[in-house]
């Protein structure tokens, strides 16, 4: 398929039937995760952070909650590896990336695809918004290139001692690069190559 032609039709067909095939078939798994924060964690099952989507629109982006009910309110948006805020559950549910699950919902509803730049959050998108002119003519996604390249990116802060500071100096600018490397190559084979990659790397590194 042209490349043109997946970008304007069949890339949210792709989303579309993915994504609600997705949630029917995981829907025993989103229960039993949401079950366990009941039990072991208590408190809200979803974290919800506004970010930003194609165009600039704001969207809520929804995961399973990974840290303490009022991290949120204080810190840092990015997590470094040992991050005090992350709960035990979380921990696991981070390491095999099965937190991401529920933007299986924002895609359903036309916020993300399952393959695109990554969405951000409004403070970061603004210290690079000429880059995101660019990078946000898409629908923000699940997975990306630099969805694989970071797969440890907590690992990759922890070792800074300023791990906001290289997040914005370092690591931002390298996914900026990434998420323009996939703009010019986006097509359905493009994505179906990325999506087998994610899910051969979260079954690789995804075991605690």
């Amino acid at each position: 398929m042209r490349a043109d032609l997946y970008s304007r039709g069949g890339k949210r067909a792709l989303d579309v039937v993915a994504s609600a095939t997705g949630l029917i078939v995981l829907s025993p798994l989103l229960a039993a995760v949401a079950l366990v924060l009941v039990v072991f964690d208590p408190g809200p099952v979803f974290f919800r952070q506004t970010r930003v989507g194609l165009g600039f629109a704001p969207f809520r982006l929804f995961k399973f909650r990974t840290m303490h009910a009022a991290a949120d309110r204080g810190g840092a948006q990015v997590t470094a590896g040992g991050d005090a805020r992350v709960t035990a559950v979380g921990r696991v549910l981070r390491r095999t990336k099965l937190d991401e699950l529920p933007q299986l919902f924002n895609v359903l509803a036309g916020e993300m695809s399952l393959v695109g730049p990554r969405p951000e959050v409004p403070k970061y998108v603004e210290l690079f918004r000429s880059d995101y002119r660019d990078v946000l003519s898409v629908r923000p996604g699940i997975t990306d290139f630099a969805a694989i390249e970071y797969r440890d990116e907590e690992a990759v802060l922890a070792a800074y001692p300023d791990p906001e500071k290289a997040y914005i100096e370092a690591v931002l600018p390298a996914k900026i690069v990434l998420y323009r490397r996939y703009l010019g190559e986006i097509g359905l084979g493009t994505d179906l190559k990325i999506i087998w990659k994610t899910l051969a790397k979260v079954a690789r590194f995804g075991v605690v």
